[in-house]
């Protein structure tokens, strides 16, 4: 009977990412849970294999070997007590760095605690016995699958990464018998790249870069960055938490959302990911075929599931060099998403009394040198549609993502420049979740408040959010309508009054018109200033999707700009994108 590779995911994801790794050295020591890995990689040529009865031996010969070789080595044992016995020869590995890879094969996870034989709780080690430990689930869906495969590709750098040192993977059985897996599937590894390392080519193409929330970008780093895009036929999608002022921006959210847009032919070859957590859940969905990921913490953070490499290295450094191995000769696709934003933009028809209507009626006028916060999600959401003036800065609060508090890091920014001017736009329920920071006695004279103020948790009344189909319902609990005064006329008017703000407010778009070109005034006034605007959740909702539902009407001074960008084929391009 022939025999093969086992049939379990797990166990062929850590089979293929040790040899895509290059680590072929094994200890293995006899046992039940660990057979499906054993009796897969004794059949296979690339892996060295030693036996070894007592795991406190197998452990202390993984050192040596280590040491010797200058390569990683795997042990590799079943469930019970085996694995405590590899911890004194771990904490030997540990204090002198010897990349030793402990395979410890365990029955599913579930069962620790329940009394069954040989399952011993594994989850908490000494903290001298690896420097990471990870468990492994038994693959039974895609998200199975993808969670194994950081997991053991994450593992397998700590082995050299920092000095390098020991490591535990624990992995699973469900004792499958079959071993009929002639070649293994091509799992996804994952490499991480040091600036004294090997960088990898980066090779023509459609070349985008992601930017989540990120610190301003000084002008060198931004300079370096547009030097990049030239030389790469590279553009940057950002939001209104990225940073990045530069010449090759892309505020993408609204091509990228569009329900009606073909966007293949604006999907990168390559995303280049920097910078954290995003509320640009659109542009999000613009990923390439692969993604780099570049930061200084070199950790492996999967966010688009399309993770090739990781720069562990200043952002600086990675564009730097790139730059001047670039050889691009024109920057087409920088030019083919500005047109079909540009066209879009112009197509945006009359939207109801909205955040996304106030967004397209101030995004632009904010003044200049000033800064803006947005609140979370439906206020990030709506004026991520916008263009700011470029001299204004732009913060949100997507790293916790909670809408706790918006308004107090609002006032905390403001506290930093009592000459500049500190904008904030938040909606109903996050505002009366933050309020009292309001009558802090810090609170200075440049701070203007734009709340919008709807009633209800109008992001779970938005016509593509799962809890819309509950209708009117979703009022009653999931968008908790019908608190803090029911958009009471007078509750924030006396509040804020009382405090010292000055008050205006807005009922619809004829009676915004008529006084918001104060709330915008480049000038100190005398008060802080809080402008209440009521909306409600049908025209909120309707904004949206009318916003995201632009149809084909191209005109000919678009397919003419085309043209001249992308060539004779420009118009057949824009055309093909901006499908009926």
């Amino acid at each position: 009977m022939a025999i093969y590779y086992t049939d379990e995911k797990q166990t062929q994801v850590l089979i293929m990412l040790l040899k895509k790794h290059g680590i072929k050295k094994v200890i293995a020591s006899p046992g039940a849970t660990n057979v499906t890995f054993v009796g897969s990689i004794q059949h296979d040529p690339f892996f060295e294999i030693y036996s070894s009865v007592d795991e406190r031996s197998a452990a202390y010969i993984a050192c040596g070997l280590a040491a010797e070789s200058g390569e990683p080595v795997v042990i590799s044992c079943t469930g019970a007590t085996s694995s405590l016995n590899y911890m004194p020869g771990l904490t030997e590995a540990y204090y002198r760095k010897l990349p030793i890879l402990a395979v410890t094969s365990t029955q599913a996870v579930s069962k620790v605690g329940h009394h069954v034989a040989q399952v011993t709780d594994r989850s908490s080690l000494p903290n001298d016995v690896a420097k990471l430990s990870v468990n492994l689930p038994i693959v039974k869906d895609e998200d199975d699958l993808w969670d194994c495969e950081i997991k053991v590709n994450k593992a397998i750098l700590e082995l050299t990464r920092a000095g390098g040192g020991p490591v535990h993977i624990n992995l699973p059985t469900s004792y499958s018998k079959s071993y009929d897996v002639k070649e293994l599937p091509n799992y996804r590894v994952i490499n991480r790249i040091v600036p004294t390392g090997t960088f990898p080519e980066l090779k023509n193409g459609k070349i985008a870069i992601f930017i989540g929330a990120h610190a301003t970008f000084s002008q060198s780093q931004t300079e370096a960055i547009d030097r990049f895009c030239e030389t790469n036929n590279a553009v940057v999608f950002c939001d209104h938490t990225s940073g990045y002022k530069g010449k090759f921006r892309l505020l993408f959210a609204l091509a990228a959302g569009q329900q009606m847009l073909d966007k293949t032919e604006l999907r990168p070859d390559v995303l280049i990911h920097i910078g954290e957590i995003t509320g640009d859940y659109y542009t999000f969905g613009i990923s390439g075929k692969e993604v780099w990921r570049v930061s200084e913490d070199g950790e492996i953070r999967d966010t688009f599931r399309k993770l090739r490499y990781v720069f562990e290295m200043p952002e600086q450094t990675f564009f730097d060099y790139y730059a001047k191995t670039g050889n691009a000769q024109t920057n087409s696709y920088f030019g083919q998403c500005q047109i079909v934003l540009d066209t879009l933009r112009d197509k945006i028809p009359d939207l109801p009394f909205s955040n996304v209507w106030l967004a397209s009626k101030m995004a632009h006028r904010i003044p200049e040198n000033s800064t803006i916060h947005f609140g979370i999600l439906n206020s990030l959401r709506s004026w991520n549609f916008f263009d700011l003036p470029q001299t204004v800065t732009s913060s949100s609060n997507v790293g916790g993502f909670g809408i706790d508090g918006g308004v107090s890091s609002l006032i905390g920014a403001s506290l930093a420049n009592k000459n500049k001017l500190y904008f904030g736009v938040i909606g109903d329920l996050a505002f009366f979740y933050d309020m009292n920071v309001l009558g802090n006695r810090h609170v200075g004279n440049n701070l203007r408040i734009l709340l919008v103020n709807n009633g209800v948790g109008t992001e779970f009344r938005q016509f593509n959010h799962p809890a819309s189909q509950h209708g009117e319902d979703a009022n009653r609990f999931i968008a908790a309508a019908g608190h803090f005064g029911n958009k009471s006329a007078a509750l924030v008017k006396h509040y804020t009054q009382e405090l010292g703000f000055e008050y205006i407010c807005a009922n619809n778009q004829i009676e915004f018109e008529k006084i918001y070109e104060r709330f915008l005034s480049p000038n100190a006034t005398e008060k802080p200033m809080l402008f209440e605007v009521f909306t409600n959740n049908k025209d909120e909702s309707d904004a949206l999707e009318t916003t995201l539902s632009i149809r084909e009407n191209t005109n000919g001074s678009a397919k003419q700009f085309a043209k001249q960008v992308l060539g004779e084929n420009g118009k057949n391009i824009l055309k093909k994108i901006l499908r009926k």
